[in-house]
């Protein structure tokens, strides 16, 4: 199968329409209001309708409560991507909007991606992410783990890899790790929050070639 690429922290017209135009299989939008790339989901509603229907829209999300999620759900989103502390029974939960339910398991050490194995069967889709450090944000920093960490690792479900993915890198990174669906959003900035639609172009060139 095709390396299929994810554009996260979209926030602008002009920047969707550089992933779609570029082949982003996903757009990724942010909800949360400590993050540099939050969006109203009033917003975001029209963000979503400029993408066709053949790409995934994700509402990345930290603990939502019930209330959110309606919400982001009327904007049109067609995944729900976790970063919070939420527990497998509460990830499962989710599955009733009949969206897909990606949970993101923050890495550092070999231990951590175990963690991963108690969404089996509550998730669609597990994200690995770079571990932040405590009372930061929980991605979006442009941080990297060892991707040498998924050498021989049996995934519990299908993946992506995320954590300072850019178009230097990402050849390395695919090759290293196998990932189906790469997920980048601090790599293709100029400024934390501010989208280069230049940056969009490369990142999904370079994954077109892999």
């Amino acid at each position: 199968m095709a390396l299929q690429a994810k554009i996260c922290g979209l926030s602008t017209p002009e920047t969707v329409d550089a992933a779609i135009a570029n082949g982003a299989a996903w757009l990724g939008f942010v909800f949360f209001p400590k993050s540099p790339r939050n969006v109203a989901p009033e917003h975001a509603t029209a963000l979503v309708a400029r993408a066709p229907n053949g790409i995934g829209k994700a509402a990345v999300l930290v603990d939502p409560d019930d209330a959110l999620i309606a919400r982001v759900l009327e904007a049109g989103v067609t995944a729900l991507q976790l970063h919070g502390d939420e527990s497998p029974e509460r990830v499962s939960s989710l599955r009733r909007h009949k969206v897909e339910v990606w949970k993101a398991v923050p890495v550092r050490t070999h231990a951590d991606l175990e963690t991963a194995r108690a969404y089996r069967g509550a998730a669609d889709r597990i994200l690995y992410d770079a571990k932040t450090p405590k009372g930061t944000l929980p991605g979006g920093m442009g941080l990297r783990f060892d991707w040498k960490l998924l050498d021989g690792f049996v995934h519990p479900l299908p993946w992506a890899l995320s954590g300072g993915l850019d178009a230097d890198n990402l050849v390395e990174a695919v090759r290293m790790t196998g990932a189906p669906l790469v997920d980048t959003s601090s790599g293709v900035e100029s400024a934390p929050g501010v989208k280069d639609v230049d940056k969009i172009a490369a990142f999904l060139q370079a994954a077109a070639r892999l």
